[in-house]
């Protein structure tokens, strides 16, 4: 699976990792013999096949016959993976799962999957040997949301960075030239007063500047801007209006913060936690309440499968509304030349259906639900947004529309 700049957009790409991570999630294997790599886009493909082949010759010492075989099984498969790449890996890296899945009554089926470009830089080269994959570092890629300026100071240091998802990268600092409280011998307290108060005032627009020169250029990409340091610090900085208007206005919160060095940017994202929350949510409740808005003012908005696909059809739907939670397929059968679509669970197997004019349905196709309306809505121009059910109305969006709605650019009647 791979994506580029002319690919899939970063919903439907995150959607297509959520499922491969759920899928490997339920594999297991008998020993430690499912065997997963991550490979960084900066490292040599041909420095892995080594490594790769080393593993091999070792994995000849495992005493288990079966769990021997198994993993150089899983090992000569990712080798022969890795001969599609060449001398880097691809944008953002590699992650390559393989091994003998339990599929019931003693039986094994080898397993093998590719993921090209995950949706984060893979950061670091890991070889991983196991009774289960491991899925972890995608699952945090897929749960990164958000893009925030962090700024920590007090009147001795300050330090400015990002926080990309759940990611505190730290980028510039400053040390300050302001005197301490105590006055040298011979200054006047007046003096010396005014000359700290100086020192401070320009320390404040030296930590301002650094701000600004890193997220000014990002201020339409940027979520939110979060100050941390200890009172009056961050108080006096913010309301002196340092900041570069924009930047002051995406201010999102002030916090408390002890330090102020390179780990001060970690304990304000701690101390953040219940804004960035609601922060990660907020696009998704601004789309729910323009759907209600729709669906009550203007008759501008469809939900259910059946009523939503056919607004998709006519190319209506200006926003296609799934809910993160949705785990369906829709199967297609035909009746009489007719299609008719039944939505199940994407666990239960294929039901019987009944044609509307009681004629014999067979079964066509079955496909996952999300897949079939993404393709439509693709082909329409219809983009697609994932809706968490992490607050009320994405919970309503799941349990009373289907998990599948949209917003409609004219009123259609269906």
């Amino acid at each position: 699976m791979s994506a580029d700049a002319e690919g899939p957009s970063d919903d439907r790409r995150k959607y297509e990792f959520r499922k491969v991570i759920e899928e490997l999630s339920e594999y297991e294997g008998s020993g430690t013999q499912l065997v997963t790599i991550y490979i960084p886009p900066d490292k040599q493909i041909s420095d892995v096949v080594a490594h790769v082949t080393q593993e091999h010759s070792e994995a000849a010492n495992i005493k288990s016959k079966q769990t021997r075989t198994n993993v150089q099984d899983a090992l000569t498969s990712i080798k022969d993976r890795l001969r599609y790449f060449d001398t880097f890996p691809p944008d953002n890296g590699i992650v390559i799962f393989s091994g003998a899945i339990n599929s019931g009554g003693g039986q094994t089926t080898m397993v093998t999957k590719t993921l090209e470009s995950p949706p984060e830089p893979v950061q670091s080269f890991r070889y991983h040997c196991d009774s289960a994959f491991l899925t972890e570092p995608l699952e945090q890629m897929l749960s990164d949301k958000g893009l925030f300026g962090l700024v920590v100071l007090d009147r001795r240091e300050a330090n400015v960075g990002w926080l990309k998802g759940k990611r505190v990268e730290p980028v510039k600092s400053a040390s300050s030239l302001v005197p301490g409280k105590q006055r040298k011998g011979g200054q006047s307290a007046q003096r010396f007063a005014r000359l700290r108060l100086e020192a401070i005032d320009n320390f404040y627009q030296e930590v301002a500047e650094m701000a600004n020169d890193l997220f000014v250029a990002k201020r339409h990409d940027i979520d939110g801007v979060l100050v941390g340091g200890p009172s009056p610090t961050k108080d006096e900085f913010l309301d002196g209006d340092y900041l570069h208007h924009e930047l002051q206005d995406k201010v999102v919160g002030k916090f408390d913060v002890s330090y102020t060095d390179e780990s001060g940017l970690y304990d304000l994202v701690d101390a953040a936690q219940e804004v960035l929350a609601d922060q990660e949510v907020m696009k998704d409740k601004a789309q729910m309440e323009e759907f209600f808005e729709s669906l009550h003012d203007g008759n501008l908005a469809t939900y259910g499968f059946e009523a939503t696909r056919k607004n998709l059809m006519m190319g209506s739907v200006d926003r296609l509304l799934i809910s993160e939670d949705l785990r369906k397929d829709v199967v297609v059968f035909d009746c009489d030349g007719q299609e008719e679509y039944e939505v199940i669970d994407a666990r239960h197997s294929t039901p019987t259906h009944e044609c509307v004019d009681g004629g014999e349905a067979e079964m066509v196709e079955r496909e996952d639900v999300i897949e079939h309306l993404m393709g439509i809505a693709d082909q329409r121009g219809t983009e697609t947004k994932f809706i968490s059910t992490d607050f009320e109305k994405g919970e309503q969006l799941y349990d009373a529309f289907g998990g599948i709605a949209g917003i409609l650019r004219y009123s259609t009647g269906v």
